[in-house]
């Protein structure tokens, strides 16, 4: 299949281009910076220019990856993320529609869930259950209301010209140091998140290949990608209060080796992503959970994520080596 991945030269491009062509798929890259996996360098903003790599390209899937993200919103005004992440969300939309495709993957975020309350802490009773029915939706940035937007936006494509849409929305998988939390930091934070809200970059590319491949009986639906949690709803309110205690029952050793590598469990769980229906509908399941990071750590074997504290994505590199320049 002739595909179009955007955002082909970011961190998940880097991974889904290979991992698509390995798979007999015909990549064409797009965005905004080259890289290694990028054939056409410009803006999904750009009518045009998509009209165009559509046609020469003979393209039969997109996949759409790229977008302004979360660390862009302190870059970037909020017009730019209406330009990239609603209006070339529309413009790949309307454009795989003209196209005759029959199947269009847009990458989404567990950010646009995260309203005011919900990144406060846990609820009354205790972490909050985030599936794909998690409700209402109320970003806090403009970063995750043009997420919510653009998905909308492929959902009424799919209503009016029954295009199958796969909307994924993807827990943490960036190699970088979280932005806002100091402690603990690095590989713990990154460890302690295969728990609840994260999974690696490597299973991100896998979901998206599984999707897309499912793409026509799925129809249009919504899907946490997250590793698995090893929780139930039931512990929900244990988790919100003392998180170590419910992690001790499921992995009794975890203590210990934490210890041993100088880290600390989460004293508490304030949400859990649930990925269950990604398995259920197109059967994908994340290969590395909480349980690959003890068995690392038991094993003295490398961590299933990556992590990279100098990692910088590739259009902020470029920015600063203009400045440089």
């Amino acid at each position: 299949m002739r595909v179009l991945l955007t955002g082909s030269s970011g961190w998940l491009g880097r991974y889904l281009a290979p991992l698509l062509a390995e798979n007999g798929h015909r990549v064409t890259g797009l965005d905004v910076v080259p890289g290694a996996h990028t054939d056409v360098v410009g803006t999904v903003a750009d009518r045009a220019l998509i009209e165009r790599t559509m046609g020469e390209h003979e393209i039969e899937a997109i996949i759409h990856g790229g977008a302004l993200h979360k660390p862009d919103i302190v870059r970037y005004p909020r017009q730019a993320f209406i330009d990239v992440n609603v209006t070339g969300t529309l413009n790949l939309i309307e454009a795989a529609v003209a196209a005759g495709n029959d199947r269009f993957l847009f990458t989404s975020t567990t950010s646009l869930m995260v309203r005011a309350d919900v990144r406060a802490g846990a609820g009354e009773r205790g972490a909050w259950w985030m599936d794909e029915d998690f409700a209402p939706l109320e970003p806090r940035n403009i970063y995750g209301i043009t997420k919510l937007a653009a998905e909308q936006a492929v959902k009424l494509a799919h209503r009016e010209h029954g295009i199958n849409v796969a909307i994924l929305r993807t827990g943490r998988f960036f190699p970088e140091d979280d932005d806002t939390h100091a402690v603990p930091s690095g590989p713990n934070l990154k460890a302690n998140e295969l728990l609840h809200r994260r999974l690696t970059v490597e299973d991100a590319a896998a979901a998206h290949l599984a999707a897309l491949e499912a793409a026509p009986t799925i129809g249009c639906d919504t899907f946490i990608l997250s590793a698995p949690p090893p929780f139930t709803r039931a512990d929900a309110e244990e988790l919100a209060r003392d998180a170590r205690a419910v992690i001790a029952r499921y992995y009794p050793d975890a203590e210990e080796l934490y210890a041993s590598a100088g880290w600390v469990l989460p004293e508490a769980i304030g949400r859990v992503y649930d990925p269950s229906r990604a398995e259920r509908r197109f059967g994908w399941r994340a290969k590395s959970d909480f349980g690959s990071v003890l068995a690392a750590l038991r094993d003295g074997t490398p961590m299933p994520f990556a992590h990279d504290p100098d990692y910088t994505s590739p259009i902020l590199a470029q920015e600063r080596a203009e400045c440089t320049s």
